[in-house]
């Protein structure tokens, strides 16, 4: 079976992620489908609580993102820091992402015009 693949790509750093995906799911040009935003919690009393709570609002980051990228084939992930390291990751535990096929590269924040076609150059 050929068929278009459903293609997504995420900009993202530890509290920000921007989803771009086609317009007609799997065919079309790309434009970006969400703004996420980390939901972080200040005012931790110990350092330990600070940890869980960055890393359950990663969790809730990465589940917000992945909630835009129906049945997904292939996600390239890029942005500063390990964050996409950690979404890959993420990706590869959760059952129904775990045939996803991921690639990652490092970038600096950009405009969504110029993500669009940085992601639209990752799947020529």
């Amino acid at each position: 079976m050929s068929g278009n693949k459903k293609q997504f790509g995420i900009w993202m750093d530890s509290q920000h992620a921007t989803v771009v995906g086609k317009e007609n799911v799997d065919s079309g040009n790309f434009k970006v489908l969400a703004h996420e935003k980390a939901d972080n919690q200040h005012g931790n009393s110990s350092e330990n609580a600070a940890n869980n709570s960055e890393r359950d609002s990663l969790q809730k980051l990465f589940k917000n993102i992945s909630s835009h990228m129906q049945n997904v084939d292939e996600v390239h992930v890029t942005g500063t820091g390990t964050v996409q390291e950690q979404f890959i990751k993420y990706l590869k535990e959760t059952p129904q992402y775990k045939n996803v096929v991921a690639t990652e590269s490092t970038s600096n924040k950009m405009s969504d015009d110029s993500l669009i076609e940085y992601i639209s150059a990752q799947f020529k």
